[in-house]
């Protein structure tokens, strides 16, 4: 997925983690994105004060988008993207060769690398309600170099307390290991708990970690959460406290803290400005660097122009 909103010279970088559990909500925000889609998104990371919650460095939610999407050959740079639909199904191309749909209940994770580039495709009828998430993950800076490449997965692990489901998108849940490769220690759980439910979750004592409820209401660790916005719940749980009277559907993310400075802008994960400046004009040139998506012929997203000030990292808090 490309960023296509106007809000393109956002750079970010991590510093330490809060020690010690919190609970704090980071409300979403709307961001139009622009372009031939024209939809709107509920962002919850990057936030000005949580920059990132382990390696995750990007959460877009699409809630019930009946405009499809038709998103354009477009290029990405050091970083991970997971896509974990929720309604509707997409047709996916890359770069390095990948022409599959995505469909909910399925994994879709591309590592970009030193350079990808791919495109998103609505299928179905017009109007046909399209929902799910997008995420990117950091890589960490022994991984920027790797081969890009494309991961399907229809066999997700299950962790199951009574009446709680979790299905493990990529880590470990207590004795649930997804097959998905990562570069850092990570989790990303989509989770349903019963209406009348209440259990305990184990978690990573060195992990941070946050939740994203999608529907329902849920009390965690006795804060209350509906849909909207990110709870951040800090390190050194060792579990976690659910209960709900209504029911409710949330996605949980956790990782080891990332130690690196992170420089992000448009589709672009780097270390410096002039690493992003080279990715940028590598792109613009339409050099071997990010490949050829088949399918669309000469047309994609070109970059937008960089900002007139150096770009820099912004730390948390």
């Amino acid at each position: 997925m490309t960023r296509l909103d106007a809000d393109v010279t956002e750079t970010v970088a991590q510093c330490l983690a809060e020690v010690g559990p919190v609970a704090r909500l980071y409300p979403a925000r709307e961001v139009p994105l622009g372009g031939v889609r024209g939809t709107t998104v509920h962002r919850t990371l990057p936030q000005r004060e949580l920059p990132m919650v382990g390696a995750w460095c990007f959460l877009d939610g699409f809630d019930d988008d009946r405009d499809g999407m038709r998103v354009l050959p477009h290029p990405h740079i050091g970083l991970q993207t997971v896509t974990w639909p929720l309604a509707g199904d997409v047709h996916h191309r890359d770069s390095v060769g990948s022409d599959v749909v995505v469909r909910p209940r399925q994994l879709n994770l591309m590592t970009a690398g030193r350079g990808v580039s791919h495109s998103e495709i609505s299928l179905g009828e017009p109007g046909t309600p399209m929902r799910g998430l997008q995420l990117w993950t950091a890589l960490p800076g022994e991984a920027l170099g790797v081969e890009p490449s494309f991961e399907q997965h229809t066999d997700l692990p299950r962790w199951r307390a009574p009446g709680l489901e979790a299905t493990v998108l990529v880590g470990r849940l207590g004795d649930a290991v997804s097959a998905a490769t990562t570069f850092s220690p990570l989790l990303g759980a989509d989770l349903v708990l019963a209406a009348g439910a209440s259990a305990e979750l184990p978690l990573d004592a060195g992990f941070e970690h946050a939740v994203l409820v999608l529907d329902g209401e849920v009390e965690v660790a006795g804060t209350h959460v509906g849909p909207g916005p990110l709870l951040y719940l800090g390190t050194r749980r060792t579990s976690l406290a659910l209960t709900s009277d209504v029911g409710a559907r949330f996605v949980l993310l956790g990782g080891e803290p990332f130690g690196e400075e992170i420089v992000m802008w448009w589709n672009f994960v780097g270390r410096s400005h002039e690493e992003i400046v080279q990715a940028r004009d590598d792109w613009e040139a339409r050099g071997e660097r990010f490949g050829r998506v088949t399918g669309h012929g000469n047309h994609r997203i070109p970059a937008p122009p960089l900002p007139h000030a150096r770009l820099t990292p912004r730390r948390r808090g």
